[in-house]
């Protein structure tokens, strides 16, 4: 998937949710040493490994694509590419009403580590916490 592949996936994805990340960000983010990305055309997920320690920095599925496995497909292939990066732990940020992701999240064995108040701001205005997850590989 190129960057500007990724970013309309991305807009999809987090439509209605707030800002959705652009071409240029995944261009730089790819640049970076450590992150690796997962996936397809339905959905993937970028992730950054260093130190034993591992972070999902985003997980996109088509909105035309949800509930048919793609999310649970890239985040098995990111716990997966993780591991073989040497990560003894994961840890991703949801925001606290995006129940669909929570689920999927704890069905993975993510539990919740810390809240962050208000951290995102929905299009409406209203504020958000986010949930910072964690997943003990060892």
């Amino acid at each position: 998937m190129t960057p500007d592949d990724m970013a309309v996936l991305h807009s999809r994805a987090f439509e209605g949710q707030g800002r959705a990340w652009s071409a240029g960000e995944f261009r730089d983010l790819l640049d970076r040493p450590h992150i690796f990305v997962v996936g397809d055309t339905k959905g993937f997920a970028v992730g950054q490994a260093v130190a034993g320690d591992a972070e999902l920095l985003t997980l996109a599925t088509d909105s035309d694509a949800r509930r048919q496995g793609h999310g649970r497909a890239a985040l098995q292939a990111f716990e997966a590419e993780a591991q073989a990066r040497g990560s003894e732990r994961l840890f991703l940020e949801v925001a606290a009403d995006n129940a669909a992701a929570l689920g999927l999240y704890r069905s993975f064995g993510f539990t919740e580590l810390a809240r962050r108040a208000k951290y995102y701001k929905r299009p409406d205005g209203g504020p958000v916490d986010a949930l910072v997850l964690e997943k003990r590989l060892t």
